[in-house]
């Protein structure tokens, strides 16, 4: 028979997943019916900020553009890890979020379960391996430091996020990006923490994960490999 605190705990994640799934389709429904309508312009903004001509466009646009493209790479470093513990396969969700940010992470998020116990093998394949080597969340940490002095530098100040806050709410593009950054800041703990949890690294650290951007950067960085599971002896 089940016990109490077993039937608890598998009720709490049910709940857990319930919650981001709906958040997920709120945040979907936002994006296309309520928030502000498309500038005309729109195409051409991404245009030059994808090909670095970036001298006409607002520095903090620029930076949040690029920031946008650094997260991928984080929670490709916690998921794919993670995904080898699921039922569902994680790559296809973190393919997605280089294009589609929180929107393509959101249902994996959602339909995983949290596991804390120890992987029964190594990252052995050359991509885990190559995304859990150190240089990774240290390139990008010194990217996000980077991109955050060139919109100091580059920048003119209160008349800089002036320009911003008005086209968050009058262009549809730079105000679902800002919302799919804070988004994707907000969710890091689920995958971090249990990313935690299998490398026993002490809980004090969690706080890093409330740090957008940087601080998960900087546990990538500093993190231990996950030691593995025994293999029992026949």
């Amino acid at each position: 028979m089940t016990s109490p605190p077993a039937i608890n705990l598998f009720l709490a994640r049910q709940w857990q997943s319930l919650a981001l799934g709906s958040l997920w389709l709120g945040f979907v429904i936002y994006a296309i019916f309520l928030s502000p309508p498309s500038a005309p312009d729109t195409l051409e903004t991404i245009g030059q900020l994808s090909t670095g001509q970036w001298g006409d466009l607002n520095a903090a646009v620029v930076v949040l553009f690029n920031l946008m493209g650094l997260w991928p790479v984080v929670y490709a470093a916690l998921a794919l890890s993670d995904g080898r513990d699921q039922s569902i396969p994680a790559w296809p969700f973190v393919l997605g979020s280089f294009a589609l940010g929180a929107f393509a992470l959101m249902p994996y998020l959602a339909l995983r379960q949290s596991t804390h116990h120890l992987p029964q093998r190594p990252d052995d394949s050359p991509l885990l391996r190559g995304l859990n080597h150190r240089l990774v969340g240290l390139g990008v940490a010194i990217s996000m430091v980077l991109l955050l002095t060139y919109g100091v530098t580059s920048g003119h100040g209160y008349a800089t996020l002036q320009n911003f806050y008005d086209q968050f709410v009058s262009s549809q593009f730079i105000h679902v990006m800002g919302l799919d950054f804070c988004m994707l800041s907000l969710l890091t703990p689920r995958l971090m923490w249990d990313d935690m949890a299998r490398r026993q690294v002490a809980p004090f650290w969690r706080g890093l994960s409330w740090l957008p951007l940087l601080g998960p950067a900087l546990y990538l960085a500093l993190r231990p490999a996950a030691p593995c599971s025994p293999t029992p002896k026949p």
